[in-house]
């Protein structure tokens, strides 16, 4: 094999390591940018979950506040509060 046939087939294989390296860089490149992507839209999520977990908080404690509790015992249950006379303690 002559030198020059050398140095072709040299070039060839630097031309095709270069060609590859290009392309490896061009892949991983869209890969970082789909991941980034999908962090993004994953973040966004947490934020929405976070603001429905707080309100959900909110209502939760809206719901089993005494006030409200007193007023579904006095309409639903019919409860009423008793009178001194009619209060017992019991003692251990």
């Amino acid at each position: 094999m002559s030198a020059q046939q050398r140095l072709f087939l040299l070039m060839a294989l630097v031309f095709l390591l270069v060609l590859s390296s290009a392309i490896t860089l061009v892949y991983s490149k869209h890969q970082s940018r789909k991941l980034f992507v999908e962090l993004q839209e994953l973040k966004h999520q947490v934020n929405e979950l976070n603001t429905e977990w707080g309100q959900l908080q909110l209502e939760q404690s809206t719901w089993s506040g005494h006030g409200r509790i007193e007023q579904v015992a006095r309409e639903r249950l019919s409860m009423v509060m008793p009178n001194a006379e009619e209060v017992v303690f019991i003692k251990p």
